[in-house]
Formats: structure tokens, sequence, C-alpha cells
């Protein structure tokens, strides 16, 4: 995967929708969630948008 300039961690309400509001404005947004499912749903719920899902805070930074 490509390095991506912009990360939030956090997919819970606020966090989903700042990562959408960003990649909205045309960046790719490296998303991270403490449990993966949560991670998957954002992804699966969003296809097609500039989302990366990582795993682990490794992977993450």
């Amino acid at each position: 995967m490509s390095k991506q300039q912009i990360g939030v961690v956090g997919m819970a309400v606020m966090g989903r929708n700042l990562a959408l509001n960003i990649e909205s404005r045309g960046y790719t947004v490296s998303v991270f969630n403490r449990s993966r499912e949560k991670t998957e749903e954002v992804i699966a719920e969003n296809p097609g948008k500039k989302l990366v899902p990582y795993y682990t805070v490794k992977e993450f930074c």
C-alpha cells in the first residue's frame, strides 16, 4: 500500500464522518480502529471511496 498523507484513528461516528469529509475533498485517507470489525464495516459501507484500511497500529504508522 502507498503512504497516505492523512489518517484517522477511531471509526465511531465522529471519526467515520471526519474520514469521509476529508475523502470528499480529494484525499486518500488511512483509517484505523482498535477493532478490526469496525474498520471493515466502514470500508464495506463506503465502496469506491479512497479509504485505506489498516488493522494494526504498526501498519498505520
